[in-house]
Order: structure tokens, then C-alpha cells, then sequence
């Protein structure tokens, strides 16, 4: 996934941080086998009692919808912001309140929209306690979503990808 996704350059992230590196989630998104192996991994990961996969726009939403039709848990669509027109949902699919979501993303730096994402569920009546995610960029042994009680299951992680990174140097 390294080889695939992991860009060089100057790039402003969502959080305003700049970094020199920056992993295109689309890249192995748009990657049907790829994907696939995200999915199943991530599978091994999701709570049991999870009853709904919230997908978060855009990058967790092939995710969500891959792990839902393997696993048979529907999955929710969560947008930025709750649309302005037509039925202004914040989430697309079956109804939330009351039910556990467990949150799909797709690369979590600082954890900003997993948090909006998180807390707007909850006022919605969710019971959201965890965000599954391909990439944890975040700090080794640093939970960016403490704050909001929130338990991050990653794939890889950061220290990961740069292990593989420099075993192939």
C-alpha cells in the first residue's frame, strides 16, 4: 500500500499541518484487489456488537460499503455537514439513533472529522465508541481521539509503512 498511495512533496493537511509526505487514500481505493484486502482487513478489527458502519465522506465510504457487503452490516453514509436541501440528513441509510456505529475512515491524522463526525452522530442519539481506519498517521501510542472517548483500530500505522519503507531502501 506504501508503493501505492505514499506521495512526496509540500501538502497542506485537513488539521492546517504541513507535511512533506501525504498517503492519496484514493489511490488504493480506486484499487479494486487493494481495496479489497483493506476491507477484509478491517473486518478483523470491528467491534462485534457494531450494528451500523458509518462511513465518512468521502474516503471512508468504499471502504464502509466494501466491509458491509462481505460482513452483510449495513453501512451509513456520514456527510461533513448535514445537507442544506431535500431531506438534510447528516447520514444516509438506515436510522442511528440508539444503535452502535462503528466509524470506517480511511487516514486519520489529528482525527478532525472522525471527531465533528463523532459528535454530531451522538447528539443524533448514536452510540459511537470506535473509528476503524486503513492509516493511522498519528503520533506511535497517541489516541487523537481521546478526547472525545473514541478508541482508534488501525491497519497500519504510520511506523508501519515507514518500516516497509526502509526494509526496501
Amino acid at each position: 500500500m506504501d508503493a501505492c498511495c505514499r506521495l512526496t512533496g509540500e501538502f497542506t493537511l485537513r488539521s492546517g499541518q504541513v507535511s512533506h509526505e501525504y498517503f492519496d487514500k484514493y489511490l488504493f481505493e480506486a484499487d479494486p484487489l487493494l481495496l479489497g484486502r483493506v476491507a477484509r482487513e478491517m473486518i478483523q478489527v470491528i467491534p462485534q456488537d457494531t450494528e451500523l458502519l458509518g462511513g465518512l465522506e468521502m474516503g471512508g465510504i468504499p471502504i464502509a460499503t466494501v466491509v458491509s457487503s462481505i460482513t452483510g452490516t449495513p453501512a451509513l453514509f456520514v456527510r461533513k455537514e448535514a445537507k442544506t436541501y431535500g431531506t438534510c440528513k447528516l447520514a444516509e441509510g438506515p436510522p442511528y439513533a440508539g444503535r452502535r456505529v462503528t466509524l470506517v475512515e480511511d487516514v486519520i491524522t489529528t482525527g478532525g472529522a472522525v471527531r465533528d463526525a463523532t459528535r454530531a452522530l451522538r447528539e443524533g442519539g448514536a452510540i459511537v465508541e470506535v473509528v476503524v481506519c486503513a492509516i493511522d498517521r498519528s503520533p506511535a501510542g497517541q489516541n487523537p481521539l481521546a478526547d472525545v472517548g473514541l478508541e482508534v483500530r488501525s491497519i497500519l500505522t504510520k511506523a508501519d509503512l515507514d518500516a516497509v519503507r526502509a526494509a526496501r531502501a
